[in-house]
């Protein structure tokens, strides 16, 4: 087959402790996942939950060794990063049962939601998508994969991130409004989920501002961390 330009290349992630890839597909966003985080925003309580989406390139392998570095954005003057817990699906379907999402889960990793927050807040006052706060080139960076057979007891982790060595967000995964399954269950009801989807589950309170020089170190027990500078 011929084309009229030449194809990207596939958006892949490491898998820990493998030499293969995982693809990336799409890419799926909780929105205010966490109560604290919520009420941070402006929500309360346990309201059905609500989902966005990143392009599938904006995903990029941030490693555990060194820092990767990531360009501040574009049309920006208050990036905000947003840690969060990412299930890497590896079967896929629609309409899962919360009972049965497990077995289409793949891995889980590390990842960070950039989110554009002047921009995103601009849209929400005018009513419109905000988009442009979020799905913009390189604003997930993510950790490599760990294959979910190696984490049983994820949904109990921790998690943390550290700017500069200074602790800013810290949660448990426990404290999610809506867990992992729940949350497989509702986006299969809207979505028909596909082999190499990730959903970012949701971040925690402490969301901050960073600026070119800071050091971003993800952490969340029994995945690899991911480190990003930026520049």
């Amino acid at each position: 087959m011929s084309y009229v330009f030449t194809p990207p290349p596939v958006t892949a992630i490491p898998v820990h402790g493998e030499t293969a890839q995982f693809a990336v597909h799409r890419i799926y966003c909780v929105g205010r996942n966490y109560e604290d985080h919520a009420k941070e925003m402006g929500a309360s309580g346990r309201e059905p939950p609500f989902f966005f989406l990143k392009p599938a390139d904006s995903a990029w392998f941030a490693p555990a060794e060194t820092a990767a570095e990531l360009p501040y954005p574009s049309a920006t003057s208050n990036l905000h990063h947003e840690i969060e817990l990412v299930i890497a699906i590896g079967t896929g379907g629609s309409n899962i049962a919360a009972a049965d999402a497990e077995r289409h889960i793949y891995g889980y990793a590390v990842g960070l939601d950039m989110t554009r927050r002047d921009l995103q807040n601009e849209m929400k006052k005018q009513g419109r998508p905000w988009s442009i706060g979020k799905a913009f080139e390189l604003s997930a960076p993510v950790g490599a994969i760990t294959p979910a057979a190696q984490v049983p007891e994820i949904a109990q982790a921790q998690m943390d991130l550290h700017v500069n060595g200074q602790l800013r967000q810290r949660s448990g995964i426990d404290k999610l409004i809506w867990n992992i399954p729940e949350i497989i269950e509702q986006l299969s009801k809207a979505w028909t989920l596909q082999a190499g989807d990730l959903i970012f589950t949701g971040t925690p309170a402490g969301v901050a501002a960073v600026v070119p020089g800071d050091l971003l170190l993800g952490h969340i027990a029994g995945l690899q961390d991911l480190q990003v500078r930026i520049v």
